[in-house]
């Protein structure tokens, strides 16, 4: 069993068709514009070590006031036009997008969005921490959301209560899990960030756990996102090494990607019962088929995880008219953007990238 190897040798290219063979906008390397992240809030009621330690956003920390926060009104405008350019996937995001208020608004306003190139059914999912998913599975299924991924790092109580850093049980997130079931949103995905010396121990349960209930888990390498979490390499555990745990208990074997693009690296039980994946953007980096963009609560639209400047959407929204309609304005932005964008911070991280200022993970939704 070995880890696959991904590679780039593609041409760069600034041509209307991008590496996936579809119309759409490409990058400097070829890369489709086909994902959006959009972040609805920069809260959270959860403070995760490798996210949002309590130590640095503490009850004092400013959060955005509401008046530059994005309105659903401005979103969904600014997710037609990601879509009229090829975005076929729109994935909600936070902080944690289930503490802002009237979400099923939102899903109501995005879920009757169409893809530009055949007119099918955009992907429209949301990741959340599901502390509140046994009020809200029900209304944003009926809203039309279609999917949920839930971040659950361990099973073990007290490992999850440390990890959140907010005390909160885990049995309250299963018991969201369980309300999400309920309200048919499937495919459930489940996230764990696997951190050396908190939650390692956790890797081969999550994997039987996940296995038994149908659900699709994906390990997620701890990463250098932001400035306040803490990272060391040495806290890094590898794809390599979750894998070689998992299949010393329960033998896998490696699996096609569903799509080009896609971000975890998939793996399917031996013996047919399921699959899980990989996120190894530290150890094993994937930029050369990144497809997504991320637009931030304030309107910023950003690139890369890594990113420390976004370009300003919020603006265009609220901007006087300059002679040109809003769509055209917005179209125009998010293209000349795209088409000059070459990131590529994981394939490039070193002791000279690692110091550069990045925007939290929880401001740009991860």
């Amino acid at each position: 069993m070995t880890m696959r190897q991904r590679s780039d040798d593609r041409p760069a290219s600034l041509g209307p068709t991008a590496f996936d063979g579809r119309p759409g906008l490409a990058d400097r390397r070829g890369r489709a514009l086909r994902d959006l992240r959009i972040s609805v809030t920069d809260r959270c009621n959860f403070r995760c070590v490798y996210c949002m330690p309590a130590e640095v956003f503490g009850r004092d920390f400013a959060f955005l006031p509401h008046a530059e926060v994005l309105s659903f009104e401005e979103i969904r405008s600014v997710a037609r036009t990601f879509v009229e350019l090829g975005v076929t996937k729109l994935r909600i995001t936070g902080g944690e997008p289930l503490v802002r208020r009237d979400l099923p608004t939102l899903i109501g306003y995005l879920a009757p969005m169409r893809r530009a190139d055949d007119g099918g059914e955009i992907d429209l999912t949301l990741t959340t921490n599901g502390s509140a998913l046994r009020a809200l599975a029900g209304p944003l299924a009926a809203a039309g959301l279609r999917r949920v991924t839930v971040s659950l790092d361990s099973l073990d109580d007290a490992t999850f209560r440390a990890m959140n850093g907010v005390d909160f049980p885990v049995d309250r997130v299963l018991d969201g899990i369980a309300a999400a079931r309920e309200a048919g949103l499937a495919p459930i995905k489940v996230n764990m960030v696997v951190r050396r010396g908190m939650n390692e121990a956790s890797i081969v349960p999550m994997a039987r756990w996940a296995r038994d209930e149908g659900l699709i888990l994906r390990y997620i390498e701890y990463m250098d996102v932001g400035t306040t979490n803490g990272w060391r390499l040495d806290d890094v555990v590898t794809a390599r090494e979750i894998v070689e745990r998992i299949d010393a208990e329960l033998p896998l074997e490696p699996a096609d990607p569903n799509y080009r693009g896609e971000v975890a690296e998939r793996w399917r039980f031996r013996d047919r019962s399921g699959e899980l994946g990989v996120i190894a953007s530290v150890s094993q980096p994937f930029c050369g088929d990144c497809t997504r963009a991320r637009l931030s609560a304030d309107g910023k639209l950003y690139t890369c995880l890594f990113s420390a400047v976004g370009h300003d959407l919020r603006a265009i929204l609220r901007g006087g008219e300059d002679g040109a309609p809003l769509d055209t304005r917005l179209r125009d932005a998010i293209a000349g953007v795209w088409r000059v964008r070459d990131d590529r911070y994981s394939e490039l991280r070193s002791e000279e990238t690692s110091h550069l200022p990045r925007i939290e993970m929880f401001a740009v939704g991860g």
